[in-house]
Formats: C-alpha cells, structure tokens, sequence
C-alpha cells in the first residue's frame, strides 16, 4: 500500500488531517474551559501564555532533532506530543491539567514546526513546492470547516469528547506516518547550520541590527510588538465575553456549543472569500497603496474590537466579531506583501524570524496583562483595552504614510 501512495498524498493527508483534528479541539476548548472547568478570565489567558511560552522556549531545541536525526522523527514525536495533551485536557477536568496538556502542546508544536514543509521540500528535492502547499493549505481550509461541524455534532452530547477525540486522531495519525512516510532525502545539517540557543540569538541580534538601520523596519518591529500585546488576551476572551456577559439567544432551544460552531465556521468561511477576494484585487490592480489600506483596516479592526467590548446586545456583539475576523484576515497578507517589500531579499529570513519572537514575545507580555484587568474589572474592560493597546498601530502607519 505504502508504494501507491506518494509522498505528496501523504503530505496532503497529514495537512488536511492535523488541520481537521485541531479544528475539532479548538471549536469546544474554550467554551470547555468556562462551562466545564470554570476558568476565571486570568486562567483562560494563562493557559495562551503558557502555550506560547512553550512554543517559545522549545522552538531552537526541537529544531536540533528535525535539522540532526530526521524530519519524519520530529514530526511523528510532536504529534504524539500534541494528540498526549489534548487527551489530557478532555479528560482530567482540572486546571492544573489545561495547564500541563499547553506546555505538551507547545513542546510538540515545536517539533511539527518547519519539519513538516522541510520533509516534503527533502523528499520532492524542491520540485512543484509551490503547487503542494498551496493545495495543503487549501486542504487545510476545507478540512478545518469539517473539523468545526463535527466538533459542534460531539460537543452537543458531551462537551470534552471532541478533545479527546482528536488527540486520540492525533497519535492515530503519528501512526499511519510511521509506516507511510518515507524519508529518503535527508540530508543532516552541518554543525554549522543547526538550530542552537547561540544561532538564535546572532538572528535575533542581527535581525535587529538590520531593522535599527531603516526607520520603516523598525516602525514594523514596533506593529509586531502591538500585535503581539493585544492579540492573546483577545483571543482567549471573546468567547467568554459572548457566553458570560452577553448570553446566547435562545433560539429554538440552540446550545452554546452551537452558537460557537455556527460563529466559527461563518468566520472561516467569511475568511476564506475575503482572502480570495484580497489576493485577486492584488493581482489584478497590481501595486496598491498598501499603506493606506492597512492604515484604513487597522482603524476599523480597533473600532471593531472596542465596540465588541462594549456591546451589551449578542447581535452587536456578533457583528462586531465578524467584521473584527475579516479585518484581521484580510489584513494579513496585505501585511506581508507591504513588510517583505520593504525587507532586503539577502536577509529577509532573518528580520521575518526577529519579527516572529518578537510578535510572541509581546504575547507572553500582553496576555497576563489583559487576563488580570479582566479578573479586576471586568472582560468588557479588558477586550476594550486590547482594543486600545492595538490602536497605536493606526497612528504609526498614519506617521509612514506622510513620509
């Protein structure tokens, strides 16, 4: 069996696969966490930081493995990792356990990162790339809207089942790679090039060093560290703002669980077109002031996200989320397009990679920020203060666009 599948396939299987399974763990975890477990809104955000951390600390040494013995052995480990951490979660109804299962979570994340892409870069010897991942990733889209519909069927009968579910998918998938993922292009690293705590520093170093001598890279540096601020307590709060403060509407006696599924997979499949629909503008008008409309989205993202945190009405509520996502999503690309053009092609890798620790960095800062202005005042309190920490971003692009 293992010659009629190829490489690709198992790549497309394992994109789509792990993409399905986490949608599955993520459609019900939050609200799991405030129904089930009763998180206060300092754990909820806690519980982000200390997935991010995680993700943080263990991202040079788990790349030793992938870069050393072998990018099929990271991966299949960071799973059984990951598939560990869910089951722990879903069954042991405890804080400390949410806890433990983000910091497994986080180490195997760590392992999947890069190896996966590397893997099937080594073993196509970098031929079609462009087409595999984009069909990954677009496989990714789809299996994630399912992962949500069959969250919201489970979690309907009982809450935690869609996490253990996935994590026990999660090791069954570590499994099947066992058998069906070749790896016969490996090539181990020189010591030089390997992944180390002194590698990550020089690239932090000289990431930074590249961005002090342009002002428009270091006004990015300064996004990426809003961004990074407000994004983890928003994240780990909406759903409990929508749950907690405002309520679900009874409506032909619909669940919360499904009001959640109904939003997420609205959001995804709202998301999906607004990239679409972003990347063919892009393509079609060819060089837009790209300035501009971030500049134009940033201030509807802080006007959204504040609204959100005001609003006492689910409609609002919703709406303001909605919009909120789009924006978010849209602007991603928009993003990038504007930062890579603006970063040398010699030591782009370098300043997108200082970029990347310091968006986390400002995370693992931000998070536990907003969680204990939630705990003191109030979650409305917090996500309008989140609200106001992304709004500096307005004002920096405002300062590029009249240079």
């Amino acid at each position: 069996m293992s010659k009629k599948l190829s490489q690709t396939t198992i790549y497309l299987i394992y994109s789509g696969a792990s993409a399905l399974f986490f949608s599955m763990v993520f459609t019900v975890s939050q609200l799991y966490r405030i129904d089930t477990l009763h998180l206060n809104p300092l754990q909820l955000v806690l519980v982000g930081t200390v997935l991010e951390a995680s993700c943080f600390v263990f991202e040079v040494p788990t790349g030793v493995v992938a870069d050393m013995k072998s990018r099929k052995l990271s991966v299949i480990i960071g799973l059984l990792l990951i598939g560990t951490a869910f089951i722990l979660e879903g069954s042991v109804p405890l804080f400390a356990a949410v806890i433990v299962s983000q910091f497994l979570w986080g180490l195997g994340y760590t392992f999947t990162s890069g190896a996966d892409e590397a893997w099937i870069a080594d073993e196509l010897e970098g031929k079609s790339l462009d087409w595999v991942y984009l069909k990954g990733a677009q496989m990714s889209q789809l299996a994630s809207f399912i992962g949500i519909l069959l969250s919201t069927v489970i979690g309907v009968k009982l809450m935690n089942l869609p996490i253990i579910i996935g994590g026990v998918l999660f090791i069954m998938l570590s499994v099947f790679l066992m058998f069906f993922m070749k790896e016969e292009n490996f090539k181990p690293a020189p010591a030089e090039d390997r992944n180390s705590w002194m590698q990550m520093r020089h690239t932090f170093m000289e990431g930074i060093k590249f961005i002090k001598g342009s002002k428009v890279l270091v006004l990015m540096m300064s996004i990426a560290l809003l961004y990074g601020l407000y994004s983890e307590g928003f994240d780990r709060l909406w759903t409990a703002h929508l749950q907690n403060d405002i309520g679900f509407p009874n409506i032909a006696g619909i669940k919360p669980i499904v009001w959640i599924g109904i939003i997420d997979g609205t959001a995804m499949l709202i998301s999906i077109l607004a990239v679409e629909y972003i990347k063919r503008r892009m393509e079609k008008t060819g060089e837009l002031d790209r300035v501009w409309i971030l500049t134009l989205i940033n201030i509807l993202m802080v006007a959204a996200v504040i609204f959100f945190g005001f609003s006492g009405n689910f409609t609002l509520a919703l709406s303001m989320y909605l919009l909120f996502y789009i924006l978010r999503t849209t602007n991603g690309p928009i993003y990038s397009a504007w930062r890579n053009k603006n970063i040398k092609s010699e030591v782009r890798a370098t300043v997108i990679s200082t970029y990347g620790q310091i968006d986390a960095l400002g995370q693992i800062i931000g998070g536990p920020i907003i969680g204990f202005i939630a705990l003191k005042t109030s979650i409305s309190a917090a996500i309008v203060v989140s609200g106001i920490i992304l709004s500096p971003v307005v004002v920096l692009l405002i300062m590029e666009r009249k240079k």
